[in-house]
Formats: C-alpha cells, sequence, structure tokens
C-alpha cells in the first residue's frame, strides 16, 4: 500500500506564555518564563507554591467559545477546546468544503478532569448525593476535549481520546498521523489537554517528591532543563493541538505548510511505572524507529525539541538517549528543552512542543533552554543555552516521555 504524505497546517496552543501564536513565540525566544507563584488556591500548606498557571489575561477563548458551552467544560477541555479551535483558525481549513466523514480528533489528557472531581466531591460531602452535576461525567472524562472539539467542527471521521502521561500527545499525534498515512482520513486535529494544577493533583505530585522544591520565592528560575543544579520539574498546564492534513489536499487548496510528519517512533521502557529507563534504551529506540522510518541519517536532524523535565534522572535519560540514537553526531545536533519557560504541562506537553518544533523549522530559530546555568558533565550536549539561535533547520525531531515507560519520538521535514 502506497503511503500517503502527511503535513501540518495549523498550530494551536494554550500556555504560561499566551495563546495567541505570534505572542507566544516572541516571549519563548525572548526567554520569558511564564512559571509563578500559584494564585488558584491558596498553597500555603503546600511544599511547593509555584507552577504554570493559564493567566487569564492571557487566555483568549471568550471570541471563538461562548459562555454557555464553556461553563460546561472542565478546564482541560477548554483549553483543549481553545488551542484545537486555534488550530483550525491557524490552517484556514473550510470543514463544509470536506468530506467530514473523513476528518477527524484524536485529542487526549494525561489527568483529565480532576477539578470537576474534586470540585463534585466536596459538594457531595456537604449538600449530598443529589446535588452533584448531573454534568459531571461529560466534564472529567478524559475524551472530553476530543468529543467536544469533534461536535464543534462536525467532523464524524476517528474521534479518540489517547491517556499515556506526559507522552499522551506524542501518541495522539502519532495515531492521527498514522490515519492520514493509510487512508482511513485526510485531515486531523491531534494533540493534548492538561489543567492538573489543583488542590488534589499539585498534593499528589508533591507526595510523589518529583517537583522542584528549591525556588518557591524565584520560580522563573525553578525549572532547569540539564542544569546540573536542577532539582525536579514544574508543573504547568495547558493544551496543544495541531492540524494534520493529506499533502495532495493540503496543496490543493494553497495552505501553508509549517513541517511534513515523515515518522513517528513509539516504545515501552518495561521498568518502572514512574522513573525512565535510567540509560534512555526505551527513548533511544523510539527515535531510531523514527530515523528508521524515515530513511534518514542521524547526521541530517537539525534540532530536537527534548522531554527535557528538569528531572536529574529523566534529563541525563534522555542525554544517554541521544547519545545511543546519534552517535557521533550527538555532540553536533542542537537539543533544547522549552519547559524552563513552560514548566511540564504533562499529557499537553507534547502537542506544545511539537508546534513549538514547527515554529522553529518554519522561522529558522531554534528556542533556547533558559536557566541553563551550571553544566552537568553528565549532560553532555548541545543544549543551546538561554539565547535562541538562527538555523537552516530542515529534519526536526520532538520527544515525549511518559510515566509507565511510554516513549515517543516524531520526526518531521521541511516542505
Amino acid at each position: 500500500m502506497t503511503k500517503r504524505r502527511v503535513v501540518i497546517t495549523g498550530l494551536g496552543v494554550v500556555t504560561p506564555l499566551g495563546d495567541i501564536l505570534d505572542t507566544f513565540w516572541s516571549r519563548l525566544l525572548a526567554g520569558k518564563c511564564g512559571i509563578c507563584t500559584l494564585t488558584r488556591f491558596d498553597v500555603s500548606a503546600y511544599p511547593v507554591r509555584i507552577g504554570g498557571e493559564i493567566h487569564p489575561e492571557d487566555f483568549h477563548y471568550d471570541d471563538i467559545i461562548g459562555h454557555k458551552e464553556a461553563k460546561r467544560l472542565d478546564r482541560f477541555a477548554l483549553y483543549g477546546m481553545a488551542a484545537g479551535i486555534r488550530s483550525v483558525m491557524d490552517s484556514g481549513i473550510d470543514f463544509s468544503t470536506l468530506d467530514r466523514d473523513r476528518c477527524g480528533v484524536i485529542v487526549g489528557s494525561g489527568i483529565g478532569g480532576i477539578e470537576e472531581m474534586e470540585i463534585q466531591y466536596d459538594k457531595m460531602l456537604a449538600k449530598g448525593v443529589g446535588r452533584v452535576s448531573p454534568f459531571t461525567v461529560p466534564r472529567l472524562m478524559v475524551n472530553a476535549a476530543a468529543g467536544n472539539l469533534s461536535i464543534q467542527f462536525g467532523l464524524s471521521g476517528p474521534v479518540s481520546a489517547t491517556a499515556t502521561a506526559c507522552a499522551t500527545s506524542g501518541n495522539a499525534i502519532a495515531d492521527a498521523f498514522h490515519s492520514i498515512t493509510y487512508g482511513e482520513s485526510d485531515v486531523m486535529l491531534a494533540g493534548g489537554a492538561e489543567a492538573a494544577m489543583t488542590k488534589l493533583g499539585l498534593a499528589a505530585f508533591c507526595a510523589l517528591r518529583a517537583l522542584s522544591t528549591h525556588n518557591n520565592d524565584a520560580p522563573e528560575k525553578a525549572s532547569r532543563p540539564f542544569s546540573k543544579d536542577r532539582d525536579g520539574f514544574v508543573m504547568s498546564e495547558g493544551a496543544g493541538v495541531v492540524v494534520l492534513e493529506e499533502f495532495e489536499l493540503a496543496k490543493k487548496r494553497g495552505a501553508r505548510i509549517y513541517g511534513e510528519v515523515v515518522a513517528c517512533g513509539a516504545t515501552g521502557d518495561a521498568c518502572h511505572i514512574t522513573a525512565p529507563d535510567e540509560n534512555g534504551t526505551g527513548a533511544a529506540k523510539a527515535m531510531n524507529k523514527a530515523l528508521a522510518e524515515a530513511r534518514i541519517n542521524p547526521d541530517q536532524v537539525h534540532y530536537i525539541n527534548a522531554h527535557g523535565t528538569s528531572t536529574e534522572l529523566g534529563d541525563l535519560a534522555e542525554t544517554r538517549a541521544v547519545h545511543k540514537t546519534f552517535g557521533a553526531a550527538a555532540k553536533h545536533v542542537p537539543v533544547s528543552s522549552t519547559k524552563g519557560a513552560l514548566g511540564h504541562s504533562l499529557g499537553a506537553s507534547g502537542g506544545i512542543e511539537l508546534a513549538i518544533t514547527c515554529l522553529a523549522m518554519h522561522h529558522g530559530v531554534l528556542p533556547p533552554t533558559i536557566n541553563y546555568d551550571i553544566p552537568d558533565p553528565l549532560c553532555d550536549l548541545d543544549y543551546v543555552p538561554n539565547q535562541p539561535r538562527q538555523a537552516n533547520v530542515q529534519y526536526a525531531m520532538s520527544n515525549s516521555f511518559g510515566f509507565g515507560g511510554h516513549n515517543t519520538s516524531i520526526l518531521i521535514r521541511k516542505a
């Protein structure tokens, strides 16, 4: 069977640095940081009081999602809806001219509607079983963002939601890519959404001892990917959704093409439910799969957007995985983590970071790894420290790794 070409024609993000694409991109390149002291609820009793909140002044959804509809959504689905609608607007695609049975959505979440669950549980305890909202299940279910986006645009092709922790978006985009590649669909919205910054969500990650605890008084310095003084990730929230389109369809309508998805590699570590394989074996296999499917050599890749969470073990494992995969070329390929600026938005991170990878390719500028202040001799790659860099990117890779040992690597090329 002849494989069909798949291109990315639309990008939509909701992040702590904003949700308007140009503003978000300029802030990212300027080295701005969206991590702050949390304000959504009282965090005085928490060992971690910082995170990547979505600030109301930087979340513009009133013009694209009605107030009544928004009230029926948990925040994660609201973010996913906003990012999905923005991606469609950015692509300029008109679904009324297409066969909607061949257009679909795969947008997942690592956690789903945890805030809705907390709200309704508290209400049940305080006021009784009969006061639980009938919207509870439609709000909290992990497929709420995907289902609502399909309804928004009347897309009746493949519609589903992935849930592979922090690899969620990567798996969603890979599944959407394969759906188009093998002729099941022509257009797919794909990515992830997350809003786990809640009382229980933050407490649970604090209990896991995975979060940075050393910079409550300087939140903008807390996330330090690959820096020797890193001490854990900074929890964040948001959404990232891209429009994937069959190449001939995109070309026929004169669409702007950010890049072509040429391969997706996915593997499992099969070693621990939260910790990565310390040697990066599973991550390396995912990257190798992508290179093999694309039939390119490691030295043809000009940029890697790393998972780069700012955890001691995770950053080292990813560095080792790059060495395993790229060999002698590892020291020459630029690798940056944008989680220094955005924090870690869990299941949404891969969608946001693929959008960033597309923008880097489109504009010829690599975003920096901010807060890279103390080189770690064990993390010895080119991490594009602290300043953006001009680059002619022909091939780029975006990595996402998740609890449970999930690894995804998406390879794109300049169209």
